[in-house]
C-alpha cells in the first residue's frame, strides 16, 4: 500500500498550517501582477508565486543540494535512511510554502500544500479536479495508483506536473513538480527507493 512518507506529512501539515496564514492576506498580496496590481479582467499570477516543472525562485530543478545550502537556502534537511532523496525545506518568501526532494544531490521535486503558489497556468492546491480539466484540457488526465488513490497529472516533456488528493474533501490538495521518473513514480508505485 502507498504510504508517504513521516517527513513529507509534516512538511504537508505545516504547509496546511501556512494556507491558513495565506487565506487570511488580502487577495492582491497573493495574486495581481508582480506589484499586486490586476489588469483587466484577468488576473495575472505573478513570478514570485509561480511553482512550475522548471521549479519554484532559487529553486531549480537539478540545482546542487550543496549549492542551495551554501547558498542559506535551505532551512532543515532530513535524509531518508537507505536510501539517496533527502527531504529539505525552504527559506525567506518559500519558507513554509514548499518542500524540497533532492535524489542524488540534486534537487528533484518542488511542492507544496498551499495556495499561492499557482503553476503557470493558474491551476493550484484547492482546485477540484473539474477545476483543472477546464485549465489543462487535453493536456492533463486523471490518474489512479495502485491502492486507487486519484491524481491529476501535467506532462511537458521528461516533466510533469502532479496534483495529489485531500484526505477530507475531493480535489488537489498536494502539487507537485520535477522528473516524471521521480514524481509520477513516487506517486503511482510508492517512494523511488
Amino acid at each position: 500500500m502507498h504510504r508517504p512518507s513521516f517527513h513529507r506529512l509534516v512538511a504537508a501539515g505545516a504547509l496546511a498550517l501556512a494556507v491558513l496564514a495565506t487565506a487570511a492576506a488580502p487577495a492582491s498580496a497573493s495574486r495581481g501582477t508582480a506589484g499586486g496590481a490586476r489588469t483587466g479582467a484577468a488576473t495575472v499570477v505573478p513570478d514570485t508565486s509561480v511553482l512550475s516543472v522548471r521549479g519554484a525562485g532559487p529553486y531549480r530543478i537539478g540545482a546542487r543540494q550543496q549549492a542551495l545550502a551554501a547558498a542559506g537556502l535551505l532551512s532543515w534537511v532530513a535524509p531518508q535512511p537507505g536510501c539517496d532523496v533527502v527531504v529539505a525545506g525552504a527559506t525567506g518568501d518559500w519558507a513554509g510554502v514548499i518542500l524540497l526532494s533532492f535524489r542524488s544531490g540534486r534537487l528533484a521535486e518542488v511542492g507544496t500544500a498551499t495556495a499561492p503558489p499557482r503553476s503557470p497556468a493558474g491551476a493550484s492546491v484547492g482546485m477540484s479536479w473539474d477545476d483543472l480539466e477546464d485549465i489543462y484540457g487535453g493536456r492533463g488526465r486523471m490518474i489512479h495508483n495502485a491502492d486507487g488513490d486519484p491524481a491529476y497529472v501535467v506532462r511537458a516533456g521528461s516533466r510533469v506536473e502532479l496534483y495529489t488528493g485531500h484526505p477530507i474533501r475531493a480535489g488537489a490538495g498536494y502539487f507537485q513538480a520535477g522528473p516524471a521518473d521521480f514524481v509520477l513514480r513516487n506517486f503511482l508505485r510508492g517512494t523511488v527507493c
